[in-house]
């Protein structure tokens, strides 16, 4: 029987624990593959990418299983739920981006494609937060054209 399960590069003092799901390439494929981590997208379209995933998304739980669930406005209410927690997700990237990179003045000599530059930062959380609200609205009119049906 194969030993699986090895030390990363053969070297039993790293602490890295190589693994079949940690070192497969089919692994390696779907994290390259994020938007996060993909090459060639600018700060805004990976913000605008993740915004739209998160954004259509997060409306469902609102809807589903918030206070209002059993009540005539129960869409309206897990769609205004939803932007509100994209405000305050949006909040948070702000506070993220002032406390790591400042408010630095000066040309970074970093690519447009990194994520560590003040000015890209901004334009991922732009992106982000437009991409939310406008996903959280489309899914808001695909579950409102949606008829609705009580069983008795």
């Amino acid at each position: 029987m194969a030993n699986f399960i090895k030390p990363y590069n053969d070297d039993p003092f790293v602490g890295h624990l190589a693994t079949p799901v940690t070192s497969s390439a089919l692994t390696r494929a779907i994290l390259q593959n994020l938007p996060a981590y993909r090459f060639g997208l600018t700060p805004l379209l990976r913000g605008l990418e993740i915004g739209l995933a998160h954004g259509y998304f997060l409306i469902g739980p609102f809807v589903k299983l918030g206070p209002l669930r059993n009540s005539d406005i129960s869409l309206f209410a897990g769609f205004l739920s939803t932007i509100g927690l994209i405000v305050i997700l949006t909040l948070g990237l702000t506070i993220y981006g002032v406390a790591t990179f400042g408010q630095e003045k000066s040309p970074s000599t970093k690519s447009n494609n990194d994520l560590q530059t003040k000015k890209a930062w901004d334009q991922f959380k732009g992106g982000f937060f437009v991409g939310a609200c406008g996903s959280a609205g489309f899914a808001f009119i695909c579950l409102s054209s949606v008829p609705t049906f009580t069983i008795n």
